[in-house]
């Protein structure tokens, strides 16, 4: 009534008939088709409802339903059943001893045969030997390891605007003469031992070796010095200047 369910949605939610959905609400459990029927019926209507289901069940059974006859049997009864229930054969003692001693024994067999053949004496200076071998493969491992540095370098440029480009290798010999390039242009991607790079403006995106290099805008001409070992900017006095 709270919650202002009609007893027709509850009987189409359920699908428990209203008559005994009403039977239910007025306790008149006489009119439900058994115990077992209550029981159902009461979790699934308590659930529709939102409340203790489980709470419901128990009310009922202590208020309504009569001890069973496995329950009113008199302690001392059942204890004189227990007596004569038949008891199965027992192990002797001296099977159990005998089957604990033959574990033992094989696990300590299983124990020496994988530890026993693996085992010598290593012979006088073994050890400073085996530390010289360590060191020595240690040596190599760090040597081998280390990459060789790169002996050229190589610039790669993509216009984003018009550019002005000259790029010459470390002899002065020009790589790419001073040429404006513009936005969707191919720029040649050179590769030197040394290179210097003029650029009239920043409008560009520039690669090193295969890593971005950030050009800064300037108000005048933007130099680089560009070598395996790195980027560094050029003055302006040092730049190349291509014909």
């Amino acid at each position: 009534m709270r919650a202002r369910i009609d007893i027709s949605e509850v009987e189409a939610r359920t699908k428990i008939r209203a008559k005994y959905l009403r039977a239910i609400e007025n306790e008149e459990w006489d009119l439900l088709p058994g115990d077992v029927y209550v029981k159902s019926f009461l979790r699934t209507y308590g659930d529709f409802l939102g409340v203790d289901s489980r709470m419901l069940v128990d009310e009922f059974k202590r208020r309504y339903e009569h001890p069973s006859d496995q329950e009113m049997r008199p302690i001392s009864s059942l204890g004189r059943e227990r007596e004569r229930a038949p008891r199965g054969p027992l192990l002797p003692s001296w099977v159990l001893i005998g089957i604990v001693l033959v574990a033992i024994v094989v696990a300590l067999y299983a124990l020496g045969s994988s530890g026993g053949g693996n085992k010598t004496t290593p012979p006088a200076g073994s050890h400073a030997g085996a530390r010289n071998r360590h060191r020595t493969t240690t040596r190599q491992a760090t040597t081998t390891a280390a990459p060789a540095p790169p002996k050229t370098v190589t610039l790669q440029l993509v216009p984003t605007a018009p550019v002005y480009v000259c790029l010459v290798n470390g002899a002065g010999k020009p790589l790419i003469p001073g040429k404006i390039f513009d936005t969707g242009q191919t720029i040649p991607t050179e590769t030197a031992g040394k290179m210097l790079l003029t650029l009239g403006n920043a409008s560009v995106k520039m690669t090193v070796n295969g890593k971005p290099v950030t050009v800064t805008p300037s108000a005048t001409s933007i130099g680089f010095t560009l070598e395996p070992t790195g980027t560094s900017p050029l003055r302006g006095s040092q730049q190349p200047r291509c014909a």
